[in-house]
């Protein structure tokens, strides 16, 4: 099959199409022939030598597609072989198959196409669990939800436009709040021209949000934790802005602020199919009604791989980058 699994790190131009055996699934496990694969920031950095794959995972990238079961693994009913499915895997998106865990696929409805179905799994597993499940997003809350633009961020305004959550975005230039607020963000701001901390007190009248979701880490965590409102949740996600924060501990105990965060590529199988069971019941439904969709920036075929991660490499992106296989 064809494959892109780079022997040594680099550059884009590492993203080179090279033959592979087609992989077997194993005990609870289908493969998928791939129609199309999700481009995701953790892929880029593996590609660069700095995100290395869990234990067990296939070195060829990519972290969730869309496609059609063609054999199924031991403990799976050969009967869903034929069935179109998304799913969230650890490795091997980047090729015309790849094994996943049946726990973790989702049946693809008809008001998705396969490019966007491709781009569902992993921002929505992560937005899901981060923001509705480790900060309690409800209903009536206001969230702030960095990297507006994103993946994940243009998925964490859908599902806040849907569950009745107040969302205010930071993104890096007037054209992508104008895109952010199209998409359907309340407020955007301009976190390079504008103080979001002043912003976000102005947009809340002083009060704060309940939840930010943050992917920069740094010196935004403190900033961050001046937009909360008392007994707000911080939840960091990835940390693009550097490893390490200082936190005001005083402010944590005597506003009662959580600080928590994850990573989802190396939890279990277990934990992804729990999710994934969760996702079928509380949103799946709306994605089958076509009330949920992704936003897609660009598609690329397998072979313009490179130009797909110069795409988001680059910043300009608005939504999704996605591979397309057939």
């Amino acid at each position: 099959m064809r494959a892109i699994d780079p022997e040594t790190p680099g550059g884009p131009e590492v993203l080179q199409v090279v033959e592979r055996p087609v992989p077997t699934p194993g005990e609870g496990e289908v493969l998928i022939k791939v129609a199309a694969a999700g481009i995701n920031r953790p892929e880029l950095l593996q590609r660069a030598g700095m995100y290395p794959p869990p234990p067990g995972a296939p070195s060829i990238l990519g972290l969730e597609v869309a496609g059609t079961i063609v054999a199924c693994g031991p403990g799976v009913e050969p009967e869903m072989v034929g069935q179109p499915v998304c799913a969230l895997i650890a490795g091997g998106g980047y090729a015309d198959y790849a094994v996943a865990p049946y726990g973790q696929c989702l049946p693809v409805p008809h008001a998705l196409s396969m490019a966007e179905a491709a781009a569902m799994p992993e921002t929505l597993f992560t937005v899901w669990t981060n923001l509705f499940e480790r900060g309690y997003a409800a209903e009536g809350d206001t969230v702030l939800v960095h990297g507006g633009t994103s993946g994940i961020g243009t998925m964490a305004i859908a599902l806040c436009n849907l569950f009745g959550v107040t969302v205010i975005v930071t993104a890096g230039s007037d054209e992508k709040c104008t895109a952010a607020t199209e998409i359907g963000a309340d407020h955007a701001i301009n976190y390079k021209t504008q103080d979001f901390v002043a912003e976000v007190k102005a947009i809340t009248g002083g009060k704060g949000v309940q939840v930010v979701l943050d992917m920069v880490g740094g010196d935004y965590v403190a900033r961050n934790m001046q937009c909360l409102a008392d007994d707000g949740r911080h939840v960091s996600i990835a940390v693009q802005g550097g490893p390490m924060a200082t936190i005001p501990v005083f402010e944590v105990m005597r506003r009662r602020l959580t600080l928590t965060g994850s990573t989802l590529r190396p939890r279990s199988v277990a934990f992804k199919t729990a999710v994934a069971d969760e996702i079928a019941q509380t949103v799946w439904p709306l994605v089958e009604q076509g009330k949920l969709k992704p936003v897609i920036d660009r598609t690329y075929a397998l072979a313009d791989a490179p130009d797909a991660h110069r795409r988001m490499e680059a910043g300009d992106h608005v939504g999704k980058i996605v591979l397309t296989l057939e």
